[in-house]
């Protein structure tokens, strides 16, 4: 029986899990200290370890939890990044007692297995070590911070608060504990999904042939499974070592075969789903009389076509890519512009199908999600040109996505939202209409590398760590400058002739992920156009944008144009007939491929799959440099270049955060969606707080038990799709087409 343990601190009586944890491992203590085997040893002086934690950690918890509504965007939403932290040390209190008792009920018994439950109790002593090294680090922050001000601006460089978080022990979180702050649902993906870091790196960083690699494999998945704590070490030493084209290829995985099926297979079924190629021609808007020419994308790659995803929950008329049998809904009054994340580097609108075919069903509103070219072959400013030039193309082009263009909101996640921001307060500089609303979920708004309590989150998050996020963040801002610039370069200036157009999802790229029929729709899922401008009136006045503007003539052109870029058939490497595009110089007169062509069998799509599957991973595995290949990521490394300390954009379509008063006074209503367990929360808090401080409409939402990333998660975390469909709640608030005057 468990013995009353008095405390030496005194603990608040709304805390008792503080007692409880402080008593526990009195009494677990108590029953080893006279255990003298080594095991019982370092249980003894684990549980002494933890008990001494709690007595040092109360006091700074007081001390926070004293200041930290100063940082709160408003009364009615409490967070950033000190909150944020508060709750890593309660949820690190509870997994402290749930091994406390398991120790407890399990200590007597003849099946006790000493050796192993030992690791999990140091594993949770080095976990509450680690979480009050970072309070400390807390109030470190707070003196080198001005008054209410989240982001360390003043007394000390951003390198030296960096480096005194490198006494942090990263390894504890990424072991046995791993996910222990997020809600129970999620933590068992975001294990696999370290594993498969490990797993992956080892055949990426590895030579020899592919037989070699996949024995390997075998081998270290077993090493990985087996002991939490090379995992973690493995994990930890890729966040802080691994280069960009690492993080790119690991997420690129998410545009594996597999993930081409899912979306179709468990999200709801879209009406359209294609992707479209937009070529860069001349585009001018005529805005309340005045014509505005778009600038096309030419930045560090020169004129490349614009890609872009239609997905539609019902088919509409009008819309480019319906069935010829589809019953046709009336156009939609709204549209949704949405940019996908991934760290300026990787990802694209297929590996967020699954979150936006349940937006379209739920919103009943037409998406386009635009395919940005990827840092940092394409960095800033190529994204911002055309994501631009896209949302202009869009203005003009609505009836064609199936909308009459009354109500059109942007949706954005992570670099999507950051883009996205940047767009709109582009439009304002060079007179373009907004979007009548923004939806912005987890957003970096200051790209810097400026310490906040939120961004220390990253020396902790599986998702993303710290080396990954300033390699990103490097990438976007400067993209090869550097690296041509240490090979010599005279001026670091990057030729469009030698840097390829969409580097990660390019058009063959997309051709081979995306040219297989959708079950549920009758064409391809690409769509190629030898111009879209021909069909609608260059001069358009956007402010008259009301219904559709469709004429006979106009309809028979659409046809006529759609009709040149018909399906043909191909046989893959096992036989299986898929559908693919034919080029764009195929005559107009070729005929559309039998319906036949379009089947598949079981037996074709799992052999289809395991082929593609085997190939796609045998390419990113290839992707890496020879100077990739040759690194020892077990040897410790700084994982911020010298050059990057000094990173410190003020352009505000970089840092939307940096944008002048002037600017953020015209942004639409905004509505900002975020977690406590966010990196760039306080990110989110500190321009929530700015923007309402200079008499905007925006609202801020801030949820407990989630990661940065969440939406990509609705599918196999209740939370997370509860989340995503809060968030088409708020969208829907944003398209507010039930205060609009009815269609006459």
């Amino acid at each position: 029986m468990m013995t009353e343990t008095e405390s030496s601190v005194d603990v608040p009586e709304e805390n008792v899990n503080y007692a409880a944890f402080r008593d526990l491992c009195s009494n677990n203590a108590e029953y080893f200290c006279k255990d003298t085997t080594e095991n019982g040893q370092r249980l003894y002086l684990s549980f002494m370890s933890m008990k001494d934690d709690i007595d040092l950690v109360l006091p700074l918890r007081d001390s926070i939890e004293s200041v930290v509504h100063q940082y709160d965007y408003d009364e009615a939403t409490p967070g950033n990044g000190y909150r944020s932290f508060l709750k890593i040390l309660d949820s690190a209190i509870v997994h402290g007692i749930q091994v406390n008792k398991k120790v407890c009920l399990k200590r007597d018994s003849v099946l006790f297995r000493k050796s192993s439950i030992t690791k999990e109790v140091e594993a949770c002593a080095q976990l509450m070590s680690s979480v009050h090294t970072c309070l400390k680090h807390l109030q470190v922050l707070r003196k080198h911070s001005a008054k209410n001000e989240l982001f360390a601006m003043e007394h000390s460089t951003p390198q030296d608060l960096i480096r005194l978080t490198d006494d942090i022990n990263q390894y504890c979180f990424y072991g046995r504990p791993l996910g222990f702050q997020f809600t129970e649902s999620i933590r068992g993906p975001l294990r696999f999904i370290s594993l498969s870091m490990a797993i992956f790196s080892e055949a990426y960083y590895s030579d020899g042939s592919m037989l070699s690699k996949a024995t390997n494999s075998v081998m270290t998945t077993t090493k990985y499974v087996s002991d939490p704590e090379q995992r973690a070490k493995r994990v930890v030493n890729i966040g802080n070592n691994a280069d960009v084209d690492f993080c790119k290829a690991f997420w690129f995985l998410s545009e594996s075969e597999l993930m081409q099926y899912l979306p179709s297979i468990v999200a709801p079924s879209a009406a359209i789903c294609k992707t479209i190629n937009i070529p860069t021609e001349p585009i001018t808007l005529n805005v309340n009389g005045k014509e505005i020419d778009i600038p096309i994308p030419m930045s560090h790659i020169g004129s490349k076509s614009v890609h872009v995803r239609l997905i539609s929950y019902e088919a509409r008329e009008g819309m480019v890519g319906e069935g010829k049998n589809t019953k046709m809904e009336p156009p939609s009054r709204g549209l949704l512009i949405h940019c996908h994340g991934g760290g300026f580097v990787s990802q694209s609108s297929k590996s967020h199908e699954v979150y936006l075919r349940q937006w379209a069903k739920e919103l009943r509103i037409p998406i386009l999600s635009i395919d940005y070219s990827l840092a940092p072959s394409a960095p800033y400013p190529r994204a911002l040109e055309e994501i631009m030039y896209a949302y202009a193309w869009a203005l003009k082009n609505c009836q064609l996505l199936g909308s009459t263009g009354e109500r059109i909101i942007g949706a954005g996640d992570s670099a999507g939202a950051n883009l996205l921001t940047a767009m709109s307060l582009k439009c304002i500089e060079i007179g373009v209409p907004t979007p009548h609303g923004l939806f912005l979920a987890y957003m970096p708004t200051y790209i810097g590398f400026i310490p906040s309590p939120a961004r220390l989150l990253c020396k902790l998050d599986p998702l993303l760590p710290f080396g990954f996020l300033t390699r990103c963040l490097k990438a976007y801002v400067f993209g090869s400058r550097l690296n041509e610039k240490q090979n010599g370069s005279a001026n670091g200036a990057i030729s469009p002739d030698t840097t390829e157009s969409f580097e990660e999802i390019s058009e063959s790229d997309l051709l081979e992920l995306q040219a297989h029929k959708s079950p549920t729709s009758e064409m391809s899922d690409t769509l190629t156009y030898g111009s879209l401008t021909s069909q609608t009136d260059d001069t358009r006045d956007l402010s008259t944008i009301k219904e559709p503007d469709f004429t006979g003539s106009d309809t028979s052109q659409k046809f006529d144009l759609l009709d040149k870029f018909v399906l043909d058939s191909d046989t893959d490497t096992d036989g299986t007939k898929i559908a693919v595009l034919k080029q764009e110089s195929v005559p107009a007169t070729a005929a559309p491929a039998a319906s036949s062509q379009f089947e598949f069998s079981l037996q074709g799509k799992v052999t289809s799959f395991v082929s593609k599957l085997r190939g796609r991973m045998s390419n990113l595995v290839q992707m890496k440099s020879s100077s990739s290949a040759s690194m020892y990521l077990d040897v410790p490394q700084n994982p911020i270049e010298p050059e990057v300390y000094a990173m410190k954009p003020t352009d505000p379509y970089i840092s939307p955060y940096c944008a002048s008063d002037e600017l953020l006074k015209q942004l639409p209503p905004m509505k900002i969606f975020t977690v406590h367990l966010d990196p760039c929360l306080d990110d989110c808090v500190s321009f929530a707080k700015r923007v309402k401080n200079l008499g905007n409409d925006v609202n801020l939402t801030i949820l407990d038990g989630l990661p940065h990333g969440f939406l990509n998660f609705s599918l196999v975390c209740k939370e997370a799709y509860d989340a995503a469909k809060q968030c088409a709640h708020q969208i829907s608030d944003l398209f507010d087409l039930d205060s609009l005057s009815p269609q006459t």
